[in-house]
């Protein structure tokens, strides 16, 4: 399938473009952040990693159109709701107030919250010791609903950031930061920057595609949902998870 990328004046924009014949393709308008290493982000230019991949294997399966357009993390949501996009590919997990608005895809990812500390922190290995320390989680995320939740939630500093959780962490201006597991392990391996998990993961996610809860909404997300069953039985999904991974986050533990 061909693929061509241009600059669009508020993010980057990447045009799948159907076999020739699909006369009746839908547009899927995919948002996304392209910061969120390795699910999504920018390299020479080029919108890749695990979301693109899967959103582009998806489309070849239905014979659609997608465009992927970037923007800032915490607009995603507001985005969607407005309809300027069609769903988002940014991890995004299952919560009850989630389920409120919108309808989502099975779960495609299961994960669970991490906690990443800078190399040589050994004062932090469990949310317990998260209490009368500074704690940075990306804005718009699940991860301060997670940490609210917490018996101690009242005595953490929680920070919220647009962006670079991960270098305040490294600098010394937060005590950790919350990231799911799977990014952050990804994220210490190809990063310089001196950082560790810390303890293992504290809550289970499940990340999946959500779609305004309305007749058109719905729809996409059942077309879409029998899309994502076919990856998963043939095995496409598992190949992609592989491919940036090298293991299946997939499938539940």
């Amino acid at each position: 399938m061909k693929k061509s990328n241009t600059i669009a004046a508020f993010g980057l924009v990447l045009s799948l473009t159907a076999p020739l014949g699909a006369a009746d393709a839908e547009t899927w308008n995919v948002g996304m952040s392209g910061g969120y290493f390795p699910f999504t982000f920018v390299r020479m230019d080029e919108l890749q990693g695990f979301e693109v991949d899967f959103l582009n294997a998806l489309a070849a399966e239905t014979g659609d159109d997608v465009n992927f357009v970037t923007m800032s993390f915490s607009g995603l949501i507001g985005a969607l709701e407005s309809g300027r996009i069609d769903t988002v590919a940014n991890q995004i997990t299952i919560t009850p107030e989630r389920e409120e608005k919108f309808v989502f895809t099975q779960p495609y990812v299961f994960d669970g919250a991490q906690i990443v500390v800078k190399e040589g922190n050994d004062s932090i290995t469990t949310t317990d010791d998260l209490s009368g320390k500074t704690v940075a989680v990306s804005l718009g995320s699940n991860y301060e609903d997670l940490l609210n939740e917490l018996p101690n939630a009242n005595e953490i500093d929680i920070r919220t950031y647009e962006s670079n959780v991960q270098q305040d962490t490294a600098l010394g201006r937060a005590d950790a930061f919350i990231m799911d597991r799977v990014s952050s392990a990804q994220l210490i391996k190809e990063s310089p920057l001196p950082l560790v998990l810390a303890g293992t993961p504290f809550s289970e996610i499940r990340n999946a595609l959500p779609f305004r809860d309305d007749e058109e909404g719905r729809a996409l997300r059942d077309k879409i949902d029998a899309a994502i069953t076919t990856l998963k039985n043939d095995g496409t999904l598992t190949e992609i998870s592989q491919k940036w991974f090298g293991t299946d986050i997939t499938k539940p533990d």
